[in-house]
């Protein structure tokens, strides 16, 4: 009855709120100018003075009137706090010296401490009841909030903690934290325990999420505590990273699942000023591709070291109205005078790319355009090539006859021994790059070969986490297969910083860490999300794991290099790899008829080309493209119908 009084209070207008403020503190003022009398004189014979009704009735006007002077009734009682407190304070002060003014103009008689116990019981009345009601409103909708556990005592957890409180989705029940001087203290009416409780808090609580505040904490630590905390039945959020709470980007209140960068437990390094503004600073910049996942983020890094242009070459007009959307929108809320030109136009057309080169005296090239998708090449077998390998050959050749300064290639970690036609037009465009390097000395080529990248298009990240949240099954091509893993801006700025160290013709590795099991990333995912893996052992569980079989061309792992010849760099994360190439005479014969074998659409002989090009080509299927397949099929059907006429 009590918590439906309460909810009804707080839902009813601000005017009217305001109206039974008053009226209540008119009653509280009136009961403790009478009780003060009452304690002192143990005797109620003044309630009928008349000149004792004239104080009180200048005293409640002179109070409500300092009450509303000194905002009181503007703060919301749900949020009440140390403001308030002062405003009472100095409203009951004023009111007591108004008692004293008052008695001595109307000739009422007062003892000396009277107006002491008046103060002392009128602040105990109007604070004591408005502390009441917030205390009664906050247990009215403890039951509605979802209770959490927060990871973390520390600054961060106890503003977490403050934040939750004043919001109306979740409630902190315990702290957790690892140091061991903090636990069992009470902070903020919460015990602080020690990790290895936490089953046992989960359970006596009920907690649903686990919000890890820790956000200085580096990624191998957060990997750790993420690992210890995979079995817990409860889904685990975290707050932003300190960089964003300081830079203003995010607040602290603001709560988001745990990154799968975060699984990877690797730290990113800084990016060396000098090698990432060296080919960008002052200088005209191209991206081929720039509507990509990778493209995009290199144009957003190479935005901040200040080029005086930056064209974004694209041939998807959607992806680069975009790009171009997002990038002038950045420029101009940061004040930068970097020119932003969007040219929609495709990498297999040189003159288009020399005219465009030629016109913006373009002096850094970065080459993210490719056909990226290993099954759709595989389906698509002329078109990949040609955007692959003679896309980059058009653009390189390009650059040279406008005298493009330097020209780097966006590789991948599956031209290394490629099982695909995606991989191996990728080993070819490097190829294809490295006899160029030989044949001039005015461009300079280099190539960076990196692995999967989180969150891009072809991740298997954001399609893990929509098949989790339409709850499953997850799809997975075979238990075995690992990948390499990087985030999206650490590959874009070691790109950046590898082009600035390339003489020519290099081959650069990114170094990507470990590699990671498919299958366990997934049912970590699963179990952050606040799911139970469903198989054998875990009949019950939320989310099966399916697996779907190899996809056309798919290898179970990746590589970096082809052979073991790898040399460091002047950065940590950057390798060199000096390996096969084909003089530029023996390059352009197969290029040439590579490209008679596309326009012939003969896909045995494209097959055939590729398996004699230096690419360590070993295909795991026979030719997939659709078209070919269904051309065999349509005069397999003719043959069997000229035998039958035949019969």
């Amino acid at each position: 009855m009590i918590h439906q009084a309460i909810h009804w209070l707080f839902q009813q207008p601000r005017s009217v709120k305001r109206i039974i403020s008053l009226l209540l503190d008119t009653l509280f003022i009136s009961l403790a100018f009478w009780a003060a009398y009452l304690l002192r004189l143990d005797s109620s014979s003044l309630l009928g003075s008349f000149r004792h009704w004239l104080v009180l009735a200048t005293m409640v006007p002179v109070t409500l009137l300092c009450f509303v002077r000194f905002g009181l009734y503007r703060a919301v009682l749900r949020y009440l706090g140390h403001h308030a407190t002062m405003v009472m304070l100095g409203g009951v002060a004023v009111s007591a010296i108004a008692m004293v003014l008052a008695a001595y103009y109307f000739h009422a008689f007062l003892p000396r401490s009277v107006p002491i116990i008046y103060a002392s019981l009128a602040l105990l009345l109007c604070g004591g009841a408005r502390t009441m009601g917030r205390a009664l409103y906050n247990q009215s909708t403890k039951r509605q909030k979802t209770p959490v556990i927060i990871y973390g005592a520390g600054a961060s957890g106890r503003q977490l903690n403050t934040s939750l409180s004043h919001g109306n989705e979740y409630r902190a029940v315990a702290f957790v934290d690892d140091n061991v001087g903090l636990q069992k203290a009470l902070l903020q009416g919460l015990t602080v325990y020690a990790p290895d409780q936490l089953p046992w808090l989960v359970e006596r609580f009920g907690a649903q999420k686990l919000l890890l505040a820790m956000p200085s904490i580096s990624r191998q630590r957060r990997r750790e505590i993420v690992d210890s905390l995979e079995e817990l039945p409860v889904d685990i959020l975290t707050i932003p990273g300190m960089a964003d709470l300081v830079s203003g980007k995010a607040k602290l209140s603001e709560l988001h699942e745990v990154n799968v960068e975060d699984l990877l437990g690797r730290d990113p390094v800084e990016p060396f000023p000098e090698l990432i503004g060296a080919n960008i600073h002052g200088k005209v910049v191209m991206v081929t591709g720039a509507g990509g996942s990778i493209g995009s983020e290199l144009c957003r890094q190479i935005v901040q070291q200040g080029p005086t242009t930056l064209v974004l070459f694209e041939m998807s007009e959607y992806a680069l109205y975009q790009i171009d959307q997002e990038l002038s929108g950045m420029c101009r809320k940061a004040g930068c005078p970097v020119r932003i030109v969007p040219i929609m136009a495709s990498v297999q057309r040189q003159n288009r790319l020399e005219a465009v080169m030629q016109a913006f005296g373009v002096h850094t090239v970065y080459h993210a355009a490719a056909c990226k998708h290993v099954p759709l090449v595989e389906y698509n077998v002329v078109e990949g090539v040609r955007n692959n390998v003679f896309g980059t050959w058009r653009a390189a050749e390009a650059a040279i006859n406008c005298g493009v300064e330097t020209f780097v290639l966006i590789s991948t970690d599956k031209a290394v021994r490629p099982t695909n036609v995606m991989g191996t037009s990728k080993r070819l465009a490097e190829l294809v790059l490295q006899g160029l390097a030989l044949r001039q000395s005015n461009t300079r080529f280099c190539m960076v070969r990196f692995g999967n990248v989180l969150g891009s298009s072809g991740s298997v990240v954001p399609l893990f986490k929509r098949q989790i949240r339409a709850g499953g099954p997850i799809t997975l091509t075979h238990e075995d297969i690992t990948r390499y893993f990087m985030t999206i801006p650490e590959a874009a700025q070691l790109v950046i910083q590898a082009g600035a160290m390339g003489k020519g013709g290099d081959v650069f590795v990114l170094d990507m860490g470990e590699p990671v099991k498919i299958i366990d990333l997934a049912r970590k995912m699963v179990r952050l999300m606040g799911y139970e893996v469903k198989d054998a052992k875990h009949p019950d569980g939320d989310i099966e794991i399916k697996v779907t079989g190899l996809r056309p061309g798919e290898k179970l792992y990746e590589e970096l290099l082809i052979g073991g010849n790898e040399l460091p760099t002047a950065h940590p994360r950057i390798r060199t790899a000096h390996e096969v190439h084909l003089p530029w005479q023996d390059m352009a014969a197969l290029l040439q008829e590579l490209n008679t074998a596309c326009e012939q659409y003969n896909q045995p002989r494209i097959r055939e080309l590729l398996l004699q090009a230096p690419t360590a080509f070993n295909p795991q299927d026979g030719i997939c493209d659709l078209v070919w397949q269904q051309s065999q099929t349509a005069e397999t059907g003719n043959e069997n119908k000229v035998v039958a006429l035949a019969l």
